[in-house]
């Protein structure tokens, strides 16, 4: 089992920018692929970043250059680092845990709600 606190997310102006944390409790962090997801006001959940045991990321097209994942196997925790946000990146935000690969399950965060005003 691993549980998934989120936490960064606040009201922020156009053009600013916000470090989100997702701090996972539970054994063999390392094992897992570590994702951040958001969800738009009446929209479908969306991927947005993701990151590998050994630090391989990918990202949507629309965060390229302006998001920055990453992750610290030594203290369970994923960060989002969100620079030159933008009204449409308002949504709230899901830390996501994928132990698949080794059986390990998948998990989700409460969410952590980003707001960007224009």
């Amino acid at each position: 089992q691993v549980q998934l606190v989120e936490s960064g997310g606040r009201l922020v102006q156009a053009g600013g920018s916000l470090r989100l944390s997702c701090e996972a409790s539970g054994h063999a962090f390392h094992n897992y692929v570590m994702n951040w997801f958001r969800q738009a006001p009446g929209k479908e959940r969306e991927f947005v970043a993701t990151i590998s045991w050994s630090g391989t990321t990918y990202y949507i097209d629309s965060v390229k250059g302006r998001f920055t994942i990453s992750r610290d196997n030594a203290k369970n925790t994923v960060f989002l680092q969100m620079n030159s946000l933008k009204p449409e990146d308002t949504a709230v935000y899901y830390c996501n845990a994928d132990g698949n690969d080794y059986g390990l399950g998948y998990y989700w965060g409460q969410g952590t709600q980003v707001t960007v005003s224009s």
